[in-house]
């Protein structure tokens, strides 16, 4: 293990770059949908001797030009960031290549930016990872305390990477350690930037011990920072989970509709009266596939953009639902929505900027009336907007969606939406669902999470398991129930715990019937968010200078 270390550490050139690389892609694996955590074992050692060859470089120019330290020291941040960026970018690249698919649903407008969107938004996204080793060098001590200063660096850069720039917290290193559903139940205490940090502790700690053979008491240091907290985890969620099922509302019904409508097919015109008569179709079906016309449903549930067009300026889709849904039964769709609209108005793509467009969720009565309107807070950059909107647009370029102006965002804090018979849920369009602490918003707790997505545009990749897990991790956290609700799937229906009782998996056609789970009482991330983990990152930061102190103070 030793030479390992010595050859990583001393790697230079191109080798150095793939090691970091294929270091990088490989710890890929520990996320949905194969979640071989254990992987990440030897991925992140690999990062922390890339980081300690940079210092041995440092510290061998220092001791050579006492004058040349400072340069050295600056030199090492760049060597450590370098080699950051490239564990980031084989990570990203790996992780995110299913974006490249929604170039392809209309390749000969969007095909040739394939390439570059497969590259560049890695590459933009393993900055984070070149400040987080950059950052970890700045504080770099000898011995197993460098596990902890780089936990601390991954757990603030991953924070980080989920806030700026309007954030993208997809595939957090912590939600390596939430499969399977036992070690799911720590999300509901840390969150995921939490177990970001006891990520890093537990699985670098092994390795970087052993590769070692100075340090003292490896065994009992294995156990300590590896073996305890994994039991430990293990344990909280086998009392968590320990009395059983959950229990249900009583006189709900839902039905999730999963029509599967190809991508390629949604926006043309000529195909909207097909695709609305198709949800209209499956609502009247269980999922056993017989027709009971809703008998008994309380509530149907449609995906994201479900009807693309304008249903609020189209009086016969309105009065097609209100023949659909029987009395007090209610319809919670996606849909789009524009700013004063008049019956006959167009989309796509001739919609005047000026006018405001939303990617909505709306809730429909039993005469086709609007009972509640939630407009989408957070859009997805470049798929729904464009940054510099006007100037991109003005030289020719669209988003993915192609509507001009793209949309317009919703009114913040995010709403809690109130449809009769249901209790007040949080709406959750799309990506929405992957951003912890921010699925709810406001003083009032809602009793469930509604998710409406379309993951047609990413085809069938690793995209739509890894955004149906993220979501699940948000029913955990909040402790509520969340009901997914996704055009070509992944649907499900999962309770406060993260057990899916219900699934429609991918490129299934379908309806789904269930209960609504119960919420259960707040649980501390719901109430105190991503406090307990700053709080977790002031401790282990202090720790680790105490320990580093104590050392220091010995060895003299």
């Amino acid at each position: 293990m030793a030479s390992v270390a010595k050859v990583v550490r001393e790697a230079v050139g191109w080798r150095r770059r793939g090691i970091a690389f294929l270091a990088g892609a490989l710890s890929v694996l520990a996320m949905a949908p194969f979640f071989l955590w254990p992987v990440l074992f030897f991925t992140l050692p690999v990062l922390i001797w890339l980081i300690d060859g940079t210092s041995d470089q440092a510290l061998a120019h220092a001791e050579a030009d006492k004058a040349t330290h400072t340069r050295a020291w600056r030199t090492s941040l760049k060597r450590a960031a370098f080699d950051g960026w490239w564990f980031g970018f084989g990570y990203f690249f790996f992780g995110l290549f299913w974006i490249g698919e929604a170039f392809l649903v209309e390749a000969h407008i969007f095909g040739w930016l394939l390439p570059v969107a497969v590259t560049l938004m890695p590459a933009g996204l393993a900055l984070f990872t070149a400040v987080t080793a950059a950052a970890a060098r700045s504080f770099w001590v000898p011995g197993l305390s460098r596990v902890a200063v780089l936990a601390v660096a991954f757990g603030v850069g991953e924070w980080l990477r989920g806030h700026i720039f309007t954030g993208f917290p997809w595939n957090v290193l912590g939600y390596a350690l939430t499969q399977p559903l036992y070690l799911m139940q720590s999300t509901a205490v840390f969150g995921i930037y939490g177990l970001t940090l006891l990520t890093v502790l537990i699985a670098a700690t092994p390795v970087i011990v052993l590769a070692d053979p100075r340090t003292p008491r490896p065994g009992a240091k294995i156990v300590a920072l590896t073996v305890a907290p994994l039991a430990a985890l293990f344990i909280y969620g086998a009392l968590v989970l320990a009395p059983g099922p959950n229990s249900f509302v009583d006189g709900v019904k839902l039905r999730i509709v999963q029509p599967s409508i190809p991508q390629h097919e949604k926006w043309l015109a000529s195909e909207q009266p097909r695709i609305f008569a198709e949800h209209l179709r499956l609502s009247r079906i269980s999922e056993s596939g017989k027709q009971d016309d809703l008998e008994g449903v309380t509530h149907v549930f449609w995906p994201e953009a479900a009807m693309p067009f304008l249903p609020l300026s189209t009086p016969d889709a309105l009065s097609a639902i209100g023949t659909l849904l029987p009395a007090n039964t209610f319809l919670v769709a996606g849909a789009l929505r524009l700013e004063k609209a008049s019956v006959g108005d167009e989309l796509r793509p001739s919609t005047l900027p000026k006018r405001q467009v939303y990617n909505s969720i709306i809730a429909f009565g039993p005469e086709g009336e609007t009972r509640a309107i939630y407009d989408k807070i957070h859009l997805v950059p470049f798929g729904e907007y464009l940054p510099a909107q006007e100037f991109l647009e003005a030289i020719g370029l669209e988003s993915l969606t192609r509507i001009r102006g793209g949309f317009s965002i919703g009114s913040t804090p995010r709403p809690l939406v109130s449809v009769p018979g249901l209790p007040p849920f949080s709406p959750l369009i799309c990506y929405e669902a992957i951003f912890p602490a921010a699925v709810v918003q406001g003083e009032d707790r809602p009793a469930l999470l509604v998710n409406a997505t379309n993951d047609g545009w990413f085809g069938n990749t690793t995209g739509p398991h890894q955004h149906l897990h993220q979501a699940r991790l948000r029913a955990v956290e909040e402790g509520v129930a969340l009901l997914r609700v996704a055009n070509n799937g992944i649907s499900a229906v999962i309770d406060p715990f993260g057990r899916i009782i219900g699934k429609l998996d991918l490129n299934e056609v379908g309806t789904l019937d269930t209960q609504l789970p119960q919420p259960r009482p707040a649980t501390i991330y719901a109430q105190y968010g991503d406090g307990l983990f700053l709080l977790c990152v002031l401790a282990l930061s202090l720790t680790t200078w105490i320990i580093v102190q104590y050392n220091r103070y010995a060895a003299r």
